[in-house]
């Protein structure tokens, strides 16, 4: 059963938020990579001032690592500790930190209910130190790595914490694995992206492949793609960088460039329906202005304008763009847009003869860093 299909699974994340849900202010996360920028990315989708409050704590910076440990209410405060392997050095140190402040703030004998595990349910390191503790042990499913696990455990268990419903998001997915398996041609949207890549790579213009977002509840949403995209292609001289863009911003920021710089990229601009949403501009003081073209408009309106006009601007251009549409933002719709990319990368690995599902550079460094450690 593949992970879009199961629902099993769901329970033993709820019964870790049954038992969290009195006497918790706080859940941080602790993970990276893929461990981390799926459900950052999901967090951006949670309604506002749901409790408890959850953080992700992705990167080991000291200082705000100990910023952060001091301003946790440690009596309150739970941490869920994601890695694929179980052996995470970042992931590791800020568990081991954490449980420490607790014990030192008299709270050892509890150390089982703060914490929970997300790691492949084999032996390691992240697993003995479930064990130890007495803490919940939850399956990161073998043979799925970090950057496509976002529908695992990985995702569900923030998710859950953050009030989604991930039932949905992973119905939205299933809906694209099942109308890309029956479509063929450009109706198959992530082979039809796919093939695009790939042709305008054959072609020498794909040295970069940029996601612009018109909304902010798909700002974060880049962060998981890019390294989705990166690490999934970028082997063997070959790939193209991956590039974030949010609009209306990035028309001020970044547009200029995109029109009149190298012609090297593929724009892909996602946009929801923003037509009629959020406040008016008035329309006495919108006219006394000489913003006719404001007056009696919602915000929505404008966004959805600017979102038309960079399409065309890139185009007219002769700079490749296509477009998402996206009805509205909820957890289907942001499943059904994880999946599409999921598969195009993988489709786009295969067409480029590397493998999307390796990352050697990555395990490089990590063996790199801990020489340097041992030899410190």
């Amino acid at each position: 059963m593949s992970i879009v299909d199961r629902s099993d699974d769901i329970a033993a994340a709820e019964a870790v938020v049954e038992a969290w849900r009195k006497d918790t202010t706080d859940v941080a996360v602790l993970g990276i990579g893929g461990s981390s920028l799926g459900g950052q990315a999901l967090k951006a989708i949670a309604a506002k001032g749901h409790a408890p409050r959850v953080t992700f704590h992705a990167n080991p910076d000291p200082w705000s690592w100990a910023d952060a440990i001091a301003g946790f209410d440690l009596r309150t405060t739970r941490f869920v500790v994601i890695s694929k392997s179980g052996g995470t050095a970042e992931t590791l140190f800020q568990a081991l930190t954490a449980a420490d402040a607790i014990e030192k703030a008299g709270g050892g004998k509890y150390l089982g209910q703060h914490f929970a595990a997300v790691t492949e349910p084999k032996a390691s390191v992240l697993t003995d130190f479930a064990k130890a503790i007495g803490a919940p042990l939850l399956d990161h499913p073998l043979g799925i790595g970090g950057r496509y696990s976002v529908l695992s455990m990985v995702g569900v268990l923030p998710g859950l914490l953050m009030g989604l419903d991930v039932k949905a998001l992973r119905a939205g997915a299933r809906a694209v694995v099942a109308a890309t398996l029956a479509s063929e041609g450009e109706a198959n949207g992530p082979l039809a992206g796919a093939a695009l890549h790939y042709a305008l790579s054959q072609a020498g213009r794909l040295n970069h492949t940029v996601l612009w977002n018109y909304a902010d509840r798909l700002a974060t949403f880049s962060g998981w793609w890019r390294q989705l995209w990166a690490e999934s292609l970028g082997k063997d001289g070959k790939g193209a960088t991956p590039v974030g863009a949010v609009g209306p911003v990035d028309q001020h920021s970044q547009l200029q460039l995109f029109r009149d710089g190298p012609n090297d990229a593929l724009y892909t601009i996602v946009a929801a329906d923003t037509l009629g949403a959020g406040l008016v501009a008035p329309r006495d003081r919108a006219h006394a202005l000489g913003l006719d073209y404001l007056a009696g408009k919602h915000m929505g309106d404008l966004v959805a304008a600017e979102a038309r006009a960079t399409a065309q601007t890139l185009s007219r251009n002769k700079r490749p763009v296509r477009q998402i549409h996206m009805p509205k933002i909820d957890e289907y719709a942001v499943g059904a847009l994880m999946m599409h990319f999921m598969l195009e990368t993988i489709l786009m690995g295969r067409l480029m003869g590397v493998d999307p599902f390796d990352q050697p550079g990555v395990e490089e460094g990590k063996v790199l860093a801990r020489e340097f450690l041992q030899k410190g």
